[in-house]
């Protein structure tokens, strides 16, 4: 390496993979944001929160660890919750094991929110992402987006589903 001072440049190829990257982090979820909106009327960060609380166990996960798995802080989680417990798509109540804890669970009526939303969400993705890609591309892209996770907060020693 050069210089301790000097920054450690990206070569050609490095900056054209991150930029390509970049892109894709800023599009991708505005146009699945997009579909979402146009054909179901809630957000993709909505939909994120029912989904990953629909295949919770008993469709009940802590606050917490829903805001890990949806990329938020518990303050944003907590605006959106409350938004679709307006719509009675999800409760909140002390977790029963730990008074310092809040449960968020998913009603019926959420659930079907999420039985209604998902085939539309997954043919976006499937022609988005998984449709583009070989079988191993998919595997790769599975590999490096949890590499790049653990990148990000090493302490947690987790896949990118819930």
């Amino acid at each position: 390496m050069g210089d301790p001072g000097e920054p450690n440049w990206l070569d050609d190829e490095e900056r054209q993979s991150w930029y390509a990257l970049a892109l894709l982090l800023n599009r991708l979820p505005a146009a699945l944001d997009t579909q979402m909106q146009r054909d179901t009327g809630i957000s993709q960060f909505e939909y994120m929160v029912l989904s990953a609380l629909s295949m919770a166990p008993d469709r009940t996960m802590r606050m917490s660890l829903l805001a890990e798995y949806a990329g938020a802080s518990l303050s944003r989680l907590s605006n959106v919750v409350a938004r679709l417990e307006k719509r009675g798509w999800v409760t909140r109540s002390p977790d029963p094991a730990s008074g310092r804890t809040t449960l968020a669970a998913l009603t019926e009526e959420g659930m079907a929110v999420v039985t209604e939303a998902a085939p539309m969400h997954v043919a976006e993705v499937r022609r988005l992402v998984i449709d583009p890609l070989t079988k191993t591309q998919q595997q790769q892209l599975g590999a490096i987006a949890t590499r790049i996770l653990r990148a990000l907060d090493p302490t947690q020693e987790r896949s990118a589903h819930p």
